[in-house]
C-alpha cells in the first residue's frame, strides 16, 4: 500500500474510484509552500502544483500497485506528469481537523514548470470542483490557480 496525494482531477470521486477500484479515501492534508497553477501543452491546461508561499489542499489516497499504474497512465507519467515523494505531517478525515494519520510518505503527480500556463476546459474545471465539493475544500484555491495563470500567460 501507499500514499496519494490529489489536488486536482482525482479529488473527484467517482473518477477516481472508477480509474483506481482499490483506492481508498484516508482524509485530507495541506501542503504548505506550494500553489496551485494550470500549466499544459497542446491538448489542454491541467492543475499541478509548485514552490510558492501559498498552500494547497490535497486529498490523500491509499493505493495499491495496480492503482498507481492506472494513475500513471492516466497523469502521462514520465513524460507530461513527473512523481516525487513529500513527507506528510498530518492527515485529517475529510470535512474535519480530527487527525487519522500522522508522518507519512506519499507521492504525488506534478507537471515540470517548462510547461507554458493556461487555462482550463469547461470540462474539466467542472471536475476539479466537484472534488473539492467532495473533500469540503475551499474553490478560492482553485479560483487563485485560475486567476494566477491567466495573469501569467499576459
Amino acid at each position: 500500500m501507499k500514499y496519494y496525494l490529489a489536488y486536482g482531477s482525482n479529488l473527484n470521486l467517482i473518477q477516481m474510484f472508477h480509474r483506481c477500484p482499490h483506492a481508498r479515501v484516508i482524509g485530507h492534508t495541506s501542503l504548505s509552500d506550494m500553489r496551485l497553477v494550470f500549466r499544459g501543452s497542446k491538448t489542454g491546461s491541467y492543475l499541478t502544483v509548485e514552490p510558492d508561499a501559498a498552500s494547497v489542499p490535497c486529498g490523500v489516497f491509499a493505493i495499491q500497485d495496480d492503482d498507481e499504474l492506472a494513475l500513471d497512465h492516466y497523469e502521462g507519467y514520465p513524460v507530461f506528469y513527473q512523481k516525487q515523494t513529500l513527507h506528510v505531517p498530518e492527515v485529517m478525515a475529510v470535512g474535519t481537523k480530527e487527525v487519522v494519520l500522522r508522518d507519512i510518505d506519499a507521492m504525488i503527480y506534478t507537471m515540470p514548470t517548462d510547461h507554458r500556463l493556461g487555462l482550463p476546459s469547461t470540462y474539466y474545471w467542472k471536475v476539479c470542483k466537484q472534488g473539492y465539493r467532495a473533500f469540503h475544500f475551499a474553490l478560492r484555491h482553485l479560483e487563485k490557480a485560475l486567476f494566477d495563470s491567466r495573469a501569467g500567460m499576459a
